[in-house]
């Protein structure tokens, strides 16, 4: 064997078991405002930064040692200071930054509790429904997803498809297909209020979170949220349905597609939502990739196979398995509006 490439690929597995080790210190980080404080403190000891968040002096050391281990703060050997540099708050410390992270740490842990079902599924091939899967995924994946959607939704994502903000803004109707906890639709209800909609999912427990995250915010008119499926959810003449991240779990992605399809007005547009991935396999070999991947094998795929339909696209379809089943629903005319790092937006008109 070469003595090299064991070498190399230890020093990969053992970086790789200190970010697993690391979820814990840094979701307590943010749990316990850490990070906040920090962010407010400048240059601190562990002292002053116990004082700062009443906590335990000697857990907080600890904690800054793993932290400034992990390149997450830096130390100052000369003051015996820890600093979080503002561009590492910009993604730790803000949850209304667009570049807020900590929550997929969480998604992280949820991944790993549906490891029991997932790993049965491997051995008789059958799906792990999304209402079996670990208790706090469906909040994690939300909260995971957020930051991006409010960064991008009402500024890029919508404005990039052809005249849609000007219909929004006159008074649009519009169905958000597995809105999930209703982040996406509420957003879209409050940029636009002489506009209707109405958020759809499978799954009850996420409608009931969308309703209360609704309540929450804020009560709107022109926001409702109801159960049903992408395959048969109720109403017709919309203006716009959207799919945020969730055309992939479907186990019957084209079935959905017609009902969409049916569902629009004649100059009706869908708009898909999903991760970003490119056609050719080695080329999604990258840390997002691995990343979505990961999900994909313990999430999103067996969300699918539990459905009925036969698919698993997985979270990296890519655009050219999209365009197939977009083409097999019945949709003529689709075109890749926008993108991000993380997301690829596609238009689709019948």
């Amino acid at each position: 064997m070469d003595t090299q490439k064991i070498d190399s690929f230890m020093q990969k597995v053992v970086g790789d078991l200190g970010a697993a080790f690391s979820i814990a210190p840094v979701r307590i980080g943010g749990a316990l405002g850490l990070y906040g404080a920090m962010a407010n403190l400048g240059a601190t000891n562990s002292a002053q930064l116990a004082a700062a968040t009443g906590l335990a002096e000697r857990y907080v050391r600890e904690w800054l040692c793993h932290q400034a281990a992990s390149g997450y703060v830096e130390y100052d050997v000369a003051t015996g200071r820890f600093l979080l540099p503002p561009e590492h708050a910009f993604m730790l410390a803000d949850p209304q930054s667009p570049a807020y992270v900590l929550p997929g740490f969480a998604a992280a842990v949820a991944l790993s509790d549906n490891m029991p079902k997932v790993v049965q599924a491997f051995r008789t091939g059958e799906g792990v429904a999304w209402n079996e899967q670990s208790g706090c995924i469906a909040c994690a994946v939300a909260e995971f997803f957020q930051p991006g959607y409010r960064a991008n939704l009402i500024e890029s994502w919508l404005p990039s498809l052809d005249g849609m903000v000007e219909r929004l803004s006159a008074g649009a109707l519009v169905a958000d297909i597995g809105c999930g906890h209703g982040h996406t639709t509420r957003l879209m209800a409050s940029a636009f209020p002489r506009s209707r909609f109405i958020g759809i999912d499978i799954h009850a427990p996420s409608i009931e979170a969308a309703r209360s995250h609704a309540l929450a915010h804020g009560k709107l008119g022109n926001l409702t949220f109801e159960i049903g499926s992408a395959l048969n959810f109720g109403g017709d003449g919309f203006d716009l349905v959207t799919c945020f991240d969730s055309l992939h779990d479907m186990g019957d992605p084209v079935g959905a597609a017609q009902r969409i399809r049916k569902a629009l007005s004649p100059d009706g547009t869908w708009m898909i939502v999903e991760p970003f991935a490119q056609d050719e396999l080695q080329k999604n070999f990258t840390p997002i990739g691995r990343m979505s991947y990961a999900a994909s094998t313990m999430t999103c795929v067996p969300a699918a196979l539990a459905q009925k339909g036969g698919f698993a696209l997985g979270a990296q379809a890519g655009e050219r398995n999209l365009r197939e089943v977009l083409s097999r629903g019945g949709f003529t005319a689709v075109r890749r509006a926008a993108e991000t790092p993380l997301n690829l937006v596609l238009e689709a008109r019948a």
